[in-house]
């Protein structure tokens, strides 16, 4: 390698060394401090439930712990396939106890309920059984899509 050429491939790594840097956190008298300026307004965030009872009780724990970490957060669960079943009036987790207060404190909380319209007509289930909280929508997917796409939400799957 010539000497001119270790000296742009020497400059190219400073430069991108500098370009990597600023996406780097400096602490500052016991606080972190970032160039990176922060986004207007709260967070939006999906929680993304189609897996059943289990996923169900993950996403609504880790949405109490999100809630504590950033009570600001916007938070949505859409839900589809067999995640909706928690939404229904009547269910109930492993240990006996009904979704339905968890999710009623987490309205409480500001967060809402999306659940797949799709999924009701395809396993036939009388939308009557969708308890009070929940939103219908006509698509899981479709919703999950057009939150990224159109409303700058981020997507989580517990």
């Amino acid at each position: 390698m010539t000497l001119a050429a270790r000296r742009a491939f020497a400059l190219l790594v400073l430069l991108a060394g500098g370009v990597l840097a600023t996406g780097c956190a400096l602490v500052v008298k016991g606080e972190a401090k970032t160039d990176v300026a922060p986004a207007a307004g709260p967070v939006k965030v999906i929680y993304h439930v189609s897996e059943g009872g289990d996923q169900a009780t993950n996403a609504l724990r880790n949405i109490r712990n999100h809630l504590s970490a950033d009570p600001t957060a916007k938070i949505s669960v859409v839900t589809h396939a067999n995640g909706i079943d928690f939404l229904l009036d009547g269910a109930k987790d492993k240990s006996g106890n009904d979704y339905v207060s968890n999710v009623q404190e987490l309205v409480k909380r500001g967060v809402d309920f999306r659940l797949c319209r799709l999924t009701l007509e395809r396993r036939v289930i009388d939308p009557k059984r969708v308890i009070e909280e929940a939103k219908l929508v006509p698509s899981g997917v479709a919703e999950v899509a057009r939150l990224q796409a159109r409303e700058g939400y981020v997507y989580l799957k517990p």
